[in-house]
């Protein structure tokens, strides 16, 4: 799911934010874009009026029907969560989110406490026939480099992203008085993570459609691995439990990984380009 949305081929730094803010897809549009039919349920009309109760009946239509249904705010605060039960006596979800180990519960109408008023639920319905399995595969390889090329005028780390962003990341580091937050942390975590997953996206691509374009495919997957690799010597410097504030050592360490990784991630972009000219 994450290559294929093209999430899988993201980087942003500069804030705990921007794994969930550097995105193609509205949980909505996505489970479209992935052939399924869906419905959004918000929580208030066009009017601002409470509509909440249509999207709790929604919502357990749907787990009735044994599909659990993505609602936001439902467990976690301002966050997309996976609501598979409910407690009719108790008017309660019950369900998975972010950080969140043992099942949750909350009041099923929780989601209208949103600061984001209005949200709701997303529900997934049934596979939509004529879905093109080629044409979404390479709008996502479409959308990593639509990404990755992006370019900014913003100076501050958080406003860029892409083989941009990635550059400055490791720039800040390479600078004096570099203080190392949440935010690298948390960035670190989950790119680093779903990087993996496009090694494998791509080289299934590559088994797929073979001939030229899977040379290109190979290669992506290759310097992404490279990637990876120096991502992974990094972990020491920039984990949860690396030096917290400004430490020079620890930055002079770590600015050369990162500026590796960065360089490993264009070669893999230029790989994908060759690619996208073959399919």
């Amino acid at each position: 799911m994450s290559s294929i949305s093209g999430s899988a081929f993201k980087i942003g730094a500069g804030c705990p934010s921007r794994p969930t803010c550097i995105c193609d897809f509205w949980p909505f549009e996505f489970y479209k874009y992935m052939g399924y039919d869906a419905k959004e349920y918000h929580c208030a009309d066009k009017d601002g009026n409470d509509i909440t109760d249509k999207m709790i009946e929604a919502v357990k239509e749907s787990i009735d029907n044994g599909k659990a249904v993505s609602v936001w705010h439902a467990f976690r605060d301002e966050e997309w969560d996976v609501v598979c039960g409910y407690d009719e006596e108790a008017k309660q979800f019950i369900g998975k989110g972010t950080y969140i180990g043992d099942y949750a519960r909350q009041p099923w109408d929780r989601a209208k406490t949103s600061n984001i008023m209005g949200i709701g639920a997303v529900v997934v319905g049934n596979k939509i026939p004529d879905f093109d399995a080629r044409e979404a595969e390479i709008k996502s390889l479409k959308s990593a480099v639509a990404h990755a090329r992006k370019e900014s005028d913003e100076t501050e780390l958080h406003k860029t992203e892409g083989i941009q962003g990635y550059k400055k990341w490791a720039a800040y580091f390479a600078a004096p008085g570099a203080d190392r937050g949440v935010a690298d942390s948390y960035c670190y975590d989950t790119y680093s993570s779903v990087r993996k997953a496009a090694v494998i996206y791509l080289r299934t691509l590559a088994e797929k459609y073979g001939g030229e374009a899977a040379t290109h495919l190979k290669n992506a997957a290759t310097e992404f691995e490279a990637e990876i690799a120096q991502l992974e010597k990094a972990r020491p410097y920039i984990n949860w439990n690396s030096p917290w504030g400004v430490d020079e050592e620890r930055s002079k360490n770590l600015a050369p990984l990162l500026a590796e990784a960065a360089a490993a991630y264009e070669k893999g972009i230029e790989a994908i380009e060759k690619a996208l000219e073959c399919l």
